[in-house]
């Protein structure tokens, strides 16, 4: 339901004040402002899902984008070009800091405020939703004294969360931790920032040349953008620093070849290379209110495939007053990759993607984004579809993974008998009331015969091809129904 202001009544700057302080309660993650020709629609981002939350009147929007641009410190008078700003307060209650980023469109100016939560960062990295298996890995990594470690993910995955977490654990008296970022999200005593000013030159290449002058046992580099940055931090890593930092990419074999395909040399990045953590963002179960489901023939095979283990139940959103449709907050899906003496000897050699995938996995010593979110799925932390909905299956899976690829896609041997094995349902000679249940699957262009008993009494063979479909549960499709029908009519005409 929509929040409704007294914007004949109500000041400009107490409205917005209300607005961010009701994100901050509600734990969203950016506010947006979209401009239309008549009113400004106001929407919220909570755990990775946009929503509607207020509409602004026409005579409003103007004064109301206006106050956002005064206090994040963008110039009020420049519409035309896009701008960036901050916003540092205190909003219901909390501290917060939020970066602010205006567009102009045909409509107005689009304004974003992004508002940074990096309390689980200050509870240390044991907070990050790691599986003890995975953390022990991680704690490994970081305790070398030289390499480079790399966090993983899509924007807005948690990977600076993950990096301030470990610079957390490695913020000693004894080290000289320096970082370049754009922008400096989170301000930690001890370490020394640095902010990059592309504007004037001061990018990440050439801070990066300094730091090495600056005595460092530690390096973050917020983001690895480009080639020139890419074998800087390489070099770094291998000259006796451990060097932190991301890069966008789905998973860690990908992130190999993203590496290789920045024109970093094969022989530095086998040398180099410690580790790398993959990760992902899923809805988490509301802990109060998630209630519990038998789990259903599909869902036992990919559990059984994936973790080798048996499955009778599993745990479903419901929903309640301190949630949202079942989930609060997110949990990180983890695949952590400690690289060792075979795989950089691979690297090196430049092996083959698919032999460096078994490598990587076949050794049951890296546990699969897949596998880390299906555990947390039995042990009720997330829902069996939100795992679904992250995971990437032509990126993730390799062709030595064709059994587990097809039963997630539903193409599974033992998911085609099931579904041929259904029973057909009654058919009533009132066609538009005929249903046929079956079980689609993706990319599956499949010929099915109506059962024998229609084929009776209509007098002729009727076949229908299923249509594309990506879920994997029986569906009622009326449309098909209609079409079948339609086809029919056409035949028994050609008939007569």
């Amino acid at each position: 339901m929509l929040r409704e202001f007294d914007y004949d009544n109500q000041a400009v700057v107490d409205i917005v004040n209300e607005m961010i302080a009701d994100a901050v309660n509600k734990s969203a993650s950016d506010i947006h402002f979209d401009p239309t020709p008549t009113i400004l629609k106001v929407r919220m981002r909570i755990d990775g899902e946009l929503m509607d939350y207020a509409v602004v009147p026409e005579i409003v929007k103007k004064n109301l984008t206006t106050r956002i641009k005064i206090i994040s410190g963008m110039n009020i008078t420049e519409s035309r070009m896009p701008q960036d700003g901050a916003i540092k307060g205190e909003f219901g209650g909390k501290d917060v800091d939020m970066r602010v980023s205006s567009l102009p469109l045909v409509n107005g100016e689009k304004v974003v405020i992004r508002i940074l939560d990096y309390s689980m960062s200050l509870q240390g990295i044991e907070t990050l939703g790691l599986s003890d298996y995975n953390l022990q890995k991680v704690l490994k990594m970081i305790s070398v004294p030289n390499g480079i470690i790399l966090t993983t993910g899509a924007t807005g995955s948690g990977k600076s969360t993950t990096n301030y977490s470990i610079l957390k654990r490695l913020n000693t008296p004894d080290k000289n931790i320096i970082t370049v970022e754009d922008p400096v999200e989170m301000q930690i005593d001890g370490l020394n920032q640095v902010q990059v000013m592309s504007e004037i030159g001061l990018n990440f290449a050439e801070v990066l040349r300094s730091i090495l002058r600056q005595d460092p046992d530690i390096i973050m580099i917020g983001e690895i953008r480009d080639d020139e940055t890419a074998r800087i931090a390489v070099r770094a890593s291998i000259t006796g620093h451990l060097v932190l930092s991301t890069i966008h990419t789905n998973n860690s074999l990908n992130t190999i070849e993203r590496l290789t395909d920045m024109d970093v040399e094969r022989y530095l990045l086998g040398t180099a290379l410690t580790g790398i953590i993959s990760q992902r963002l899923a809805k988490k179960l509301c802990p109060k209110c998630r209630g519990s489901r038998p789990a259903t023939e599909y869902e036992k095979i990919v559990i059984k495939k994936a973790l080798g283990i048996d499955v009778q139940g599993l745990y479903t959103p419901v929903g309640c007053n301190e949630c949202l449709n079942g989930y609060k907050g997110r949990i990180a899906i983890q695949e952590v990759l400690d690289i060792t003496t075979e795989i950089k000897d691979a690297i090196t050699n430049s092996t083959p993607k698919e032999e460096l995938r078994k490598l990587v996995y076949d050794n049951g010593k890296t546990q699969t984004l897949l596998q880390d979110g299906l555990n947390k799925v039995v042990n009720g932390l997330t829902s069996f579809e939100e795992i679904l909905r992250i995971i990437d299956i032509e990126e993730d899976f390799g062709e030595d993974e064709e059994e587990l690829k097809n039963a997630l896609i539903g193409r599974s041997v033992e998911l085609t008998k099931q579904s041929m094995n259904k029973k057909s349902l009654p058919i009533s000679s009132n066609q538009e009331n005929l249903n046929m249940s079956f079980q689609p699957s993706r990319n599956m262009q499949n010929n099915m015969m109506m059962n024998q008993n229609y084929n009776q009494m209509q007098g002729f063979n009727n076949q229908m091809s299923l249509p594309q479909r990506s879920q994997n549960t029986l569906i009622n499709t009326p449309m098909m129904n209609q079409q079948m029908y339609n086809y029919n009519q056409n035949m028994m005409m050609n008939q007569r």
